[in-house]
């Protein structure tokens, strides 16, 4: 019946396809997380009337996440073609795509991170401070603990925006579902390919809406 309906489809190819997807994308997400939390977190300390105020070094990160926030993906996957040879050895691949998903993706979060914190009482915070507490306590106790589902909110968004990510990155040899919906699906003219890839794409961006929403509603205690 598959065969009839999709007679270009290569289903072992389409499974490998959709493991390397599965593989750049929750490794990105992963580092995301990490990486857009610790810039978004020095982000919000650094500026004014924060507990690590400094004018100059904010200026300095907000500039990188603009800059990087500001290229086009796919102009970056090529900017970033001699730093990922350089690291990873090859350019070619899932692995070979993870920088370049990894440096896309964290300043976008790490702005949704600031946002979020700027979001929690400033009351509670001062309180804290009131109390004694240190640096490492209010972030671990108040910031994060406060702050916690709209950072799960904005993961989300951004783990949905690394989907698309690893589609464009396809077209430039990193594997996974985009690049056999652009070589297969396209540039043969096999409109079935492009479809099922299409469809597997949206099915995975829909679970992790999912699992995001559910997620920040049980965390939400407002």
């Amino acid at each position: 019946m598959l065969t009839n309906l999709f007679p270009h489809v290569e289903w072992d190819a389409i499974l490998d396809a959709t493991y390397e997807t599965l593989y750049m994308s929750a490794v990105t997400i992963l580092a995301t997380f990490i990486l857009g939390l610790i810039l978004g977190l020095v982000l919000f300390l650094t500026g004014k009337g924060n507990m690590w105020q400094n004018r100059f070094f904010n200026g300095i990160i907000a500039a990188v996440i603009n800059v990087f926030r500001s290229i086009p993906f796919i102009i970056l996957i090529i900017l970033l073609l001699p730093f990922t040879n350089a690291i990873v050895g090859d350019i070619i691949g899932a692995d070979a795509a993870l920088p370049a998903l990894i440096i896309g993706a964290a300043p976008f979060y790490a702005r949704m991170v600031e946002i979020g914190l700027r979001e929690v009482d400033r009351g509670v915070i001062e309180a804290a401070r009131s109390m004694g507490a240190g640096a490492g306590q209010i972030i671990f106790k108040v910031l994060i603990p406060e702050s916690l589902p709209a950072l799960i909110s904005g993961i989300t968004v951004t783990g949905i925006a690394i989907i698309g990510y690893t589609a464009m990155a396809g077209i430039v040899g990193a594997g996974g579902l985009g690049n056999m919906a652009y070589l297969q699906g396209f540039q043969r003219d096999q409109t079935d390919v492009t479809f099922v890839a299409t469809v597997i794409i949206l099915v995975i961006v829909f679970v992790i809406q999912i699992i995001g929403d559910t997620v920040t509603r049980r965390l939400d205690k407002r």
